[in-house]
């Protein structure tokens, strides 16, 4: 199974640490790269060419917000990563509002990181092949 390339828009050091330690030990993930704030995130995604499969994408930064992250990506819409929030604040009313603006999935980090981990291993498998 392929590891994913992801991108993780994370502002705490310690969470952002934590998660690449298990993501690329549970999951088929490879972390290529991170920031803390929405502007160094959408500098770095919109750059063409960006070896990136997956981002990960927290609700609060530094400077700005997930909801911008998502905001900045959307002109990407046909060839865009797959974009996941996740958050302490995974609420209904914010999940609607993430997936408005085009998140494809939303996970809570209290509650999630195993969905998540199963999630990117889907994500990684590769397509069946059609035998007929």
């Amino acid at each position: 199974m392929p590891a994913l390339k992801t991108y993780l828009v994370e502002d705490s050091p310690v969470i952002r640490e934590n998660l690449i330690a298990t993501l690329e030990e549970l999951g088929p993930v490879l972390v290529v790269g991170s920031a803390d704030s929405e502007a160094d995130a959408l500098l770095w995604l919109q750059q063409p060419g960006q070896p990136v499969d997956l981002v990960i994408i927290d609700l609060f930064l530094h400077g700005g917000s997930g909801l911008g992250v998502l905001r900045g990506l959307q002109p990407l819409a046909g060839h865009r990563p797959q974009l996941v929030v996740l958050s302490n604040y995974a609420t209904p009313d914010m999940r609607r509002k993430c997936l408005a603006l085009g998140a494809d999935r939303v996970f809570d980090k209290s509650h999630d990181i195993d969905a998540l981990v199963q999630y990117c291993r889907q994500l990684a498998e590769p397509p069946a092949q059609d035998i007929s």
